[in-house]
């Protein structure tokens, strides 16, 4: 199999910082090539520069054997490459059909030629072996089904080769199974997939070949039957990483945490309660609530407080805590300092009279940076500067340091590399274990598993059931997640 899609001495550098240094990666013709690396490895900006997003300072995309400058994504496109970001680029007002041939509409006259678009959409979809429900809008159906839609669109351009970013990150199990199964159908039918994910064990069940990047640098390509899932994350990594897999609480005490409503549950000290659910199912209204972003019909008490009505400045002073999923938007302010980042919410008790005292918010921010292992120059510079893992270590810092009675823990480890998810569950079991409650809502299960004392799951913004944490509960969680009531 020649090399449909690769770099040759790949090199791309912003400012002092070399994103990508003499990367060359061979992908070949119908196979899956599983790209995998830490936060900052430089994978995103490969992918850009193989897409004609970006450009190289230095060496070539090589297509078909011959390298190549891609000038754009219209150059990429045009050479069979399509790329499904992470983020989904669909029209929620419009229907999955609408969507499929937005731009690229078979006309007939003037007119849209509708009948010959439905047929071209149930021929494709037949081909790549899926059934979409085509006059749904793509607000009311899962991210699994708009994610097929991306991809079905992207092969309707005259794609062969898909680059798909983070495909599983809000997936359930099952849909997670049909995503892999898909792409194994891909390949059969002699596409080229270029993956890219932090999930280890999804990567070995589907990758013929995978690209290990580590500090914008290859560090090796191995076929998948050469490694395991221990082998593969020390690559990852470059050092051994311990994860400490499903522990029970010794001690579980009062409720601190109980609301009340549609969706009902109570949270005790020295437990974490994990909420599982597809996206959509209800967790971020859920959340929401609790920190007092959106207004509660139920009733919500925190430590025997009520909170239903108190604004989250005040929830927050009645020991609340609040990990954002959103750490970009709603964690952090990206252009204000790491310094102001960090004692937001503390700010309070650093200043004499309203105003602050400088030496005592250095302080504060360099004791809290430090002790969580945040990698940055100074604690003037901008939260931007950071890469996200670092980011999120600053978020996880500033609340935990606040020894919060309840921590609602929102997508903690969204977008964090194998060795920061090794570090965050640590410190969610050692604050679960000093004592407080932690309501862990996550999209990976594997993380809802290994980390909570039991776990509800909704669907349909209703509860579906409650089911103790551990591995041996993966398929009664999947089934809920489903609204089946079989495991």
């Amino acid at each position: 199999m020649g090399v449909r899609l690769g770099a040759r001495d790949v090199s791309r550098a912003f400012g002092p910082v070399r994103a990508n240094e003499g990367v060359s990666v061979e992908v070949r013709a119908g196979t899956v090539h599983a790209v995998v690396g830490e936060n900052g490895a430089g994978k995103t900006t490969l992918m850009r520069i193989l897409y004609g997003l970006d450009q190289p300072d230095s060496g070539t995309v090589v297509v078909n054997d011959r390298p190549i400058r891609l000038r754009g994504p219209a150059d990429g496109i045009e050479h069979g490459i399509g790329l499904v970001p992470q983020e989904l680029a669909m029209i929620g007002s419009l229907t999955l059909l609408e969507n499929l041939v937005l731009g690229t509409e078979p006309k007939r006259g003037l007119r849209i030629d509708w009948t010959v678009a439905r047929s071209e959409a149930e021929e494709l979809a037949s081909r790549v072996g899926v059934e979409l429900p085509w006059t749904a809008l793509a607000d009311n159906v899962s991210i699994s089904v708009r994610q097929q839609v991306e991809i079905l669109r992207a092969l309707r351009h005259g794609a062969d080769v898909l680059i798909l970013d983070e495909p599983t990150a809000a997936l359930a199990p099952a849909q997670v199974d049909d995503l892999l199964q898909l792409l194994r159908g891909l390949r059969e039918a002699g596409r080229t997939v270029v993956f890219i994910s932090h999930k280890v064990d999804e990567v070995l069940a589907v990758a013929d070949e995978i690209t290990v990047l580590r500090g914008g640098k290859v560090i090796t390509t191995r076929p998948v039957d050469e490694l395991d899932r221990s082998s593969l994350i020390e690559l990852i990594v470059g050092q051994h990483v311990r994860f400490s897999g499903f522990v029970s609480s010794a001690v579980i005490a009062d409720e601190v945490l109980t609301v009340a409503g549609d969706v009902s549950l109570s949270v005790r000290a020295g437990e974490i309660v994990g909420v599982a659910g597809i996206a959509g199912s209800g967790q971020d209204e859920l959340v929401e609530r609790i920190v007092g972003l959106r207004p509660s019909s139920g009733r919500i008490t925190l430590a025997g407080k009520d909170i239903t009505s108190l604004p989250v400045d005040r929830r927050r002073a009645a020991g609340l805590g609040y990990i954002s999923g959103d750490r970009r938007s709603e964690g952090l302010s990206m252009d204000a300092s790491l310094a102001d980042n960090t004692i937001a919410g503390t700010h309070r008790t650093l200043g004499r009279y309203g105003w602050l005292r400088p030496s005592a918010v250095r302080a504060y921010a360099k004791r809290v940076l430090d002790g969580y292992s945040v990698r940055y120059g100074r604690t003037s510079a901008a939260a931007r500067t950071l890469s996200g893992g670092n980011q999120q270590r600053v978020v996880i810092g500033r609340e935990l340091d606040r020894n919060p009675a309840l921590l609602v823990a929102a997508g903690p480890t969204r977008g964090v590399d194998v060795l920061g998810m090794a570090y965050i569950h640590d410190k969610l079991r050692a604050l679960r274990d000093n004592g407080s409650a932690v309501l862990l809502v996550s999209e990976q299960l594997d993380e809802l598993l290994d980390l909570s004392d039991r776990i509800i799951v909704l669907h349909g913004g209703q509860v579906a059931g409650e089911v103790p944490g551990g591995p041996e509960s993966r398929n009664a969680v999947g089934a809920l997640m489903l609204g089946r009531k079989d495991s």
